[in-house]
C-alpha cells in the first residue's frame, strides 16, 4: 500500500500524528431519480449517510438492520474508515448534519438547521450563501482535537449535484465526474444535468447557480475549507465530488474577496479514483487557479476471502466517507494492505 501525487505520481504521505475525521452527511432529493445511484439500499437510499454516520462512529447501526450496499452487494466504503479507525484510532469521530432526512443515532452530530435539499431536476432549492456562511463560521469555530483533520463526506448522487454544479459554474468537466456505478448511468444522469443546467444563465450570480444545481455538501464544505485552512492542515477526503467542492471554493473567490489557503489543504482519494477510465479526477483539479496537493492510495481486494469486496478492484463503489484519505492515513501509521483488508473482513465477519 503506497500514497502517490496524482498530478506526478511520485511517492508522498499525509502528515504525521493523530487526525480528527469529520464526517459531511446530506441528502439531495437528486438521489431519489430512478437509477441514477446505486450508493445505498434500494428505496432507501436517503438512509444511506445516516447509515454511514453510525457505523463509522460506533460499529452499529440504529436506523436500519444492515450496512448500505449496491444492489451488487458491494458494502458501503465506510468499513474501510472504520477498519482504519479500529487499527489506528482517531482522535475524534463527529458527524455534520447538512440535511439529513434521518438523524443518527449514538454519534456526535453537528446540527446547522440545514434541510435536504430538492432534486437538481427541479431546482434544489438551496440557500447557497447561507449555507456557504455556516460552513465558514464552523471552520473558524471548530475545535481541532488532533494534529490535523480528515474531512469525508456521504452524500448519494453526489457525483451527480458535483457535475451540474462545475458546469454550471462554467468549468470543462462534462466527461471527468466518477459514479459509484462500474458503467456510468449516462442517459439518466445527462438528462437530470440537463434538466439542472437549463435552470441557470450567466446573468445569475455564483450563489444562485449554486442554489439551484448544487447540494448542501459543496457549498457547506467549500466554505468550510476557506476558514478551517487558515487555521490547521485539512485533507479534503473523497474522489471527484471532493474536487468539485474545490471547484466552488475557487469560483467564489472573488465574490467574497477571499482565496483558500491552499498550501494547507490536501485532496486524498483512492487508485480505484484516479485510475477509474470512465472519470478524470486530475483534469477536474488542473481547473483550479492554482496546483492542489492532491493524493491517492493503492490499495487493493484482491486477496480477499469475502468475493463481494474484489468487486471495489472492478470499479465498483471507489470512494466514499473518506475512504481514500483513511487509506493514506493508515499508510503514514505504517499499516499495511493486508493489515487494512484483515480488519475489514473481521468486520464483515462479525456483524
Amino acid at each position: 500500500m503506497k500514497t502517490y501525487n496524482i498530478f506526478t505520481n511520485e511517492e508522498t504521505s499525509l502528515p504525521e500524528g493523530k487526525a480528527d475525521f469529520l464526517l459531511a452527511a446530506s441528502v439531495t432529493k437528486t438521489c431519489e431519480i430512478d437509477g441514477i445511484t446505486q450508493a445505498g439500499i434500494p428505496g432507501k437510499i436517503p438512509y444511506t449517510p445516516t447509515l454511514d454516520a453510525e457505523f463509522i462512529s460506533t460499529q452499529k447501526l440504529f436506523s436500519m438492520p444492515e450496512i448500505a450496499e449496491t444492489p451488487s452487494g458491494v458494502p458501503t466504503p465506510a468499513l474501510i474508515t472504520r477498519a482504519v479507525h479500529n487499527l489506528s484510532p482517531f482522535s475524534a469521530i463527529e458527524v455534520l448534519d447538512l440535511g439529513l432526512e434521518i438523524k443518527p443515532e449514538q454519534t456526535q452530530l453537528h446540527n446547522f438547521d440545514i434541510k435536504p435539499s430538492g432534486s437538481i431536476a427541479t431546482g434544489a432549492g438551496i440557500d447557497a450563501e447561507s449555507v456557504f456562511a455556516k460552513g465558514m463560521a464552523f471552520g473558524r469555530t471548530y475545535d481541532l482535537k488532533g494534529s490535523y483533520l480528515i474531512l469525508g463526506e456521504s452524500t448519494p448522487s453526489g457525483t451527480t449535484t458535483a457535475t451540474a454544479t462545475a458546469l454550471a459554474l462554467g468549468y470543462d468537466v462534462a466527461d471527468d465526474f466518477s459514479s459509484s456505478f462500474l458503467n456510468v448511468p449516462d442517459d439518466v444522469r445527462s438528462q437530470t444535468i440537463n434538466a439542472a443546467l437549463a435552470l441557470v444563465d450567466d446573468k445569475m450570480s455564483t450563489f444562485e447557480k449554486l442554489s439551484l444545481v448544487s447540494d448542501n455538501m459543496l457549498v457547506f464544505c467549500a466554505g468550510f475549507l476557506l476558514e478551517a485552512s487558515r487555521r490547521f492542515h485539512v485533507v479534503l477526503a473523497g474522489g471527484t465530488q471532493m474536487a468539485a467542492c474545490l471547484l466552488v471554493a475557487d469560483k467564489l473567490r472573488e465574490d467574497i474577496l477571499m482565496r483558500l489557503k491552499s498550501d494547507n489543504v490536501t485532496i486524498a482519494t483512492t487508485g480505484w479514483v484516479a485510475n477509474d477510465t470512465n472519470s478524470n479526477i486530475k483534469h477536474i483539479l488542473e481547473q483550479l487557479s492554482y496546483t492542489p496537493n492532491a493524493i491517492y492510495t493503492e490499495f487493493s481486494f484482491a486477496n480477499a476471502e469475502i468475493p463481494v469486496l474484489q468487486k471495489y478492484d472492478e470499479g465498483e463503489a471507489k470512494e466514499g466517507v473518506g475512504a481514500g484519505a483513511c487509506l493514506a492515513y493508515a499508510n503514514t501509521n505504517t499499516l499495511t494492505n493486508k493489515d487494512v483488508l484483515d480488519a475489514v473482513e473481521l468486520i464483515m465477519y462479525s456483524m
